[in-house]
């Protein structure tokens, strides 16, 4: 009846252990799926970044619960971000800040140890110029700084949308 006993629960141990093995191998394998996607979509020059947080110089970090984005087709940007922050020289009523389409300029890619990813480009909209500084890391999150002739810098954060 022991050796019963003790079989059994070598037995138990044994299928716990190679579900548990089996899980990691899945979670790894997703990781690289996802790291993978990225760069595809990094290399493609078309890929856009879901936004959901954004941390003014000056103010506390705020969530955001509409749909803002960056988005990247060839040589062309599509900002639709919210702006707070201090303003030096804009438009009268506020303009649009960061709600545009432009070309890119100076576009630069550059892929880092362990998948890390950082863009950099210049572009101009009708009232300002702008750079932004891009980190996406491989498991599709982002951050976001930008850099403006005619407001405070402002960073955001999101996720990079992997289909």
């Amino acid at each position: 009846m022991k050796s019963i006993k003790l079989i059994l629960s070598l037995c138990f141990i044994c299928i716990i252990s190679i579900q548990t093995i089996s899980a990691q191998d899945s979670k790894k394998d997703k990781k690289e799926e996802i790291a993978q996607q990225v760069r595809k979509a990094i290399d493609s020059n078309h890929y856009k970044l879901e936004i959901d947080r954004m941390l003014p110089m000056s103010g506390p970090s705020k969530d955001l619960t509409s749909e803002y984005s960056i988005e990247i087709k060839n040589d062309s940007v599509f900002s639709r971000l919210p702006y707070f922050g201090r303003a030096y020289n804009i438009p009268y009523g506020g303009g649009n800040g960061l709600i545009f389409n432009a070309p890119l300029n100076e576009y630069i890619a550059q892929y880092h140890k362990k998948g890390k990813v950082e863009i950099k480009f210049v572009t101009r909209s009708e009232e300002d110029k702008f750079t932004f500084h891009i980190t996406i890391f491989p498991n599709a999150s982002a951050s976001v700084n930008v850099n403006s002739t005619n407001r405070q810098p402002i960073s955001y954060y999101g996720k990079l949308s992997v289909d």
